[in-house]
């Protein structure tokens, strides 16, 4: 089990923090460009939007920019998981492997000492 202070530690949990931490900061981007685009068309062309205040057409653009953030650090961060989890499973794979050819090398090394013993006995 874990200690709590073992996270700052933790290289696996480092690395898809950093990740989660990319993918927000590219979705916010791309959410909060077409957002800005939008209340500046939003101002040019309605009324009803320049009408509104500051803090509400503030509390829009970060809603869609949270939004955006949300959405894209899920995606990388489970396209991040589904790469840590393929890399394990080959690393399993190869020590089983490993394994086997270890196996394998000690018979063969054990049916050369029978035959040998069996050749000397002779």
């Amino acid at each position: 089990m874990r200690a709590h202070s073992s996270l700052s530690k933790d290289a696996d949990a480092n690395a898809a923090a950093s990740e989660a931490f990319k993918g927000a900061a590219v979705g916010a981007a791309k959410y909060g460009l077409p957002l800005a685009l939008l209340s500046l068309t939003g101002l040019a062309i309605s009324p009803v939007y320049r009408a509104l205040t500051v803090q509400f057409k503030l509390f829009i653009q970060m809603s869609g920019m949270t939004l955006g953030g949300m959405v894209e650090a899920d995606r990388r961060l489970r396209a991040y998981e589904g790469v840590v989890r393929r890399r394990k499973k080959r690393e399993r794979d190869e020590a089983v492997w490993r394994r086997y050819e270890t196996l394998l090398e000690e018979e063969d090394a054990a049916k050369r000492a029978r035959k040998r013993s069996a050749k000397e006995g002779e």
